[in-house]
């Protein structure tokens, strides 16, 4: 990756982001080669203020990092899988993920963190609000849900469903206490909600709410705690712990900031632990940042009483109905410099991300018939019912799974829609031609289900039926057999 300006970049964002990289200052990584390109936490070095984690599945955050980005198991046989780069400070190498996860599930089980601390996220074990995987435990995304592009190559990152989280406790060289915390990540407007918590920064060790200040998390999603907010969002906020904070009195009146609506979101915050938090946000394709928020802290929330324990995906006392979009993110101690922002920023507009990325095509089986999703009587008509059937490898059984989270069939030609945007049980699956809403939008979760994305309710094959023929119907969730699908 070659760092350049942008045309949408501002001049001075620009100029302070060659005068940083004209240091030549390198944070030490898991490699000891002198990077040839700064990234992001090279930059945060150069600013005085180190990245202490930093977290990525589509690319090094450090030009010498050549290490691995994450850590992804399959169900066929449990096997792991490291993911590492195409090359020192590149971007992530997908094609061994593609063929490890062809014909099976696979779960990303760890993310590696790229700093010597060595704070690698495992999925979180639980906490006060308990996840749906063993013994209260959190679940790992699903490796294969969310594909794009990093200066063109094919890469994934982290589509956290409600029950996905991962966690680190005592984690090494993190600000603790009332010292001063950059965060920054970049996550996505396609995928939110209003719910607690799409969280990425510290928590608390204990998972459990240890009361005010005892955390310092980006929060990204529709949330509005504190009333009088402008918009529909999604907002980048504050999650300090009790509470999601726009600004210093929680609320948002700020006509300027009705919401961010881009595919790649550029979000931040930095707390110095005493007197200041600040937000901005930016889309992370172009352009520079934006600063809804920088002034005091919440009443009460002076000084902080942070813990070293980094999350993302879920809120300080585990709570796991939020849902968000994750491509990398850092921890810095210290904090930030607006210039040093500025030249992060410009860093990861000139990384490339885009949409479109790896795309997965084959059969579509449905786990407890073991027969194939199929359009009833090869018909391309639009309307034309979907169904279970003898798996036959024909062409109304090859479907295609899109970056935009679309299931295609036909050459792409229709797609798998939910009949008349319904949004209750029983509404009728059936194909239709492809106009991106999103009720034609899927997403594969880590337990073998497919939901929905304007519903929320689980692809299902109708009465848990196995013969020829059963149709297809949205359903409430309940992690049964006749919901679970694998698409290979």
């Amino acid at each position: 990756m070659v760092f350049r300006k942008r045309s949408l970049i501002r001049t001075c964002q620009a100029a302070v982001a060659a005068v940083v990289l004209a240091t030549g200052a390198v944070a030490a990584t898991g490699a000891a080669a002198q990077a040839a390109t700064q990234e992001a936490c090279d930059l945060y070095a150069a600013g005085g203020t180190p990245c202490v984690t930093a977290h990525s599945t589509t690319r090094a955050l450090f030009g010498a990092y050549n290490g691995p980005l994450y850590q992804i198991q399959r169900a066929s046989d449990q096997k792991y899988l490291d993911v590492g780069l195409l090359a020192a400070g590149g971007v992530a190498d997908s094609a061994p993920q593609v063929a490890f996860c062809a014909g099976t599930r696979c779960t990303v089980t760890k993310i590696y963190d790229q700093t010597a601390n060595h704070n690698d996220l495992p999925i979180s074990w639980g906490g006060f609000w308990k996840g749906p995987g063993p013994n209260g435990s959190d679940i790992g995304a699903d490796a294969m849900a969310l594909p794009v592009t990093v200066g063109g190559h094919p890469v994934f990152g982290i589509k956290v469903t409600q029950g996905v989280g991962y966690r680190i406790d005592n984690a090494r060289n993190v600000p603790v206490g009332a010292q001063p915390e950059g965060i920054y990540m970049i996550t996505s407007s396609n995928y939110v909600n209003q719910w607690c918590c799409f969280d990425y920064g510290s928590g608390e060790v204990s998972h459990n709410d240890t009361g005010n200040a005892t955390m310092n998390a980006i929060y990204w999603g529709t949330a509005c705690w504190f009333n009088g907010c402008t918009g529909t969002g999604p907002w980048v906020e504050a999650d300090l712990e009790n509470g999601m904070y726009h600004t210093g009195s929680g609320s948002n009146k700020d006509p300027d900031n009705p919401g961010v609506h881009h595919p790649f979101v550029s979000a931040w915050l930095k707390n110095n632990g005493t007197s200041n938090f600040t937000l901005k946000y930016g889309d992370a394709t172009t352009g520079g940042l934006t600063t809804p928020y920088s002034g005091g802290l919440p009443r009460g929330y002076s000084p902080m009483k942070l813990e070293p324990s980094i999350l993302l995906g879920t809120g300080g006392d585990n709570s796991v109905s939020g849902v968000g979009e994750f491509f990398e993110g850092a921890v810095t101690s210290g904090f930030p410099t607006d210039a040093t922002e500025n030249a992060v920023q410009a860093s990861v507009t000139a990384a490339g991300y885009g949409s479109g990325g790896a795309t997965n095509t084959g059969a579509v089986h449905a786990a407890g018939a073991n027969k194939c999703l199929d359009v009833n009587g090869v018909s391309t008509n639009p309307g034309t019912s979907v169904q279970i059937w003898d798996c036959n490898g024909g062409t109304n059984q090859t479907w295609t799974r899109s970056g935009s989270g679309e299931l295609t069939v036909y050459d792409g030609t229709r797609c798998l829609d939910a009949s008349g945007r319904g949004t209750t049980p029983g509404t009728k699956v059936i194909i239709w031609n492809c106009n991106g809403q999103n009720n034609q939008q899927w997403t594969f979760n880590a337990n073998g289900t497919v939901t929905g994305v304007q519903s929320g309710l689980c692809l299902d094959v109708t009465g848990a039926g196995t013969a020829n023929g059963t149709l297809t119907q949205l359903a409430t969730c309940t992690a049964a057999n006749n919901q679970k699908w694998s698409l290979s």
